[in-house]
């Protein structure tokens, strides 16, 4: 994201604090994406919608509070609504599902430049679907959202360096057992 499409998000986000409707344009711009991110935790429609719009309530409702820190606005509302997804996840005692779509996979070995049998890619699916939470986390932001290494940290409330560090263990993981070749912070 440019530094002026920031800055407008910031003056849109400015006049949300005077007059609730602005803040429309922001939930009409990012609606689709939050519900998406939540999705791919959930596998479930109806939940998701609920945690989406319980996303865009609280940052409505918070919008006084709101800090620019160096991230798009989107960041913020990435770790709302990742916060809302494990505060569901605490509530009903349950792990936290993480559905990978099959054509983000695909993108993913795209990128890599590699061509890959049905039957390895299914592999890898099912690869993926045992890692740990904080890696399929990370690698969902990084390459499912476009996320850099600095809204990832905001968004999960860690460290810059604790973001990269958790996407190369990850990746490390992923190269070992399927010798993929993904870019890392512009290194393979």
């Amino acid at each position: 994201m440019s530094e002026a499409e920031i800055l407008q998000e910031y003056s849109i986000l400015d006049r949300s604090k005077k007059n609730p409707q602005a803040f429309g344009e922001l939930y009409e711009k990012y609606f689709d994406r939050i519900f998406n991110f939540i999705y791919r935790q959930t596998d479930d429609e109806d939940l998701t919608a609920d945690l989406s719009s319980q996303t865009f309530l609280i940052a409505l409702k918070n919008v006084e509070r709101y800090q620019f820190r160096g991230v798009p606005f989107s960041a913020w509302l990435y770790k709302i609504a990742s916060n809302e997804v494990n505060k569901h996840y605490r509530r009903k005692k349950r792990t936290k599902v993480f559905s990978i779509e099959e054509i983000r996979v695909r993108e993913l070995i795209e990128q890599a430049n590699e061509e890959y049998t049905e039957e390895v890619i299914q592999r890898l699916l099912e690869y993926l679907k045992e890692l740990p939470t904080d890696m399929l986390h990370v690698l969902q932001l990084r390459f499912f959202e476009d996320k850099d290494f600095k809204e990832i940290a905001f968004i999960l409330d860690i460290t810059e360096s604790g973001a990269k560090m958790r996407t190369y263990r990850a990746l490390d993981r992923l190269r070992k057992n399927f010798n993929l070749r993904i870019k890392y912070d512009g290194k393979e």
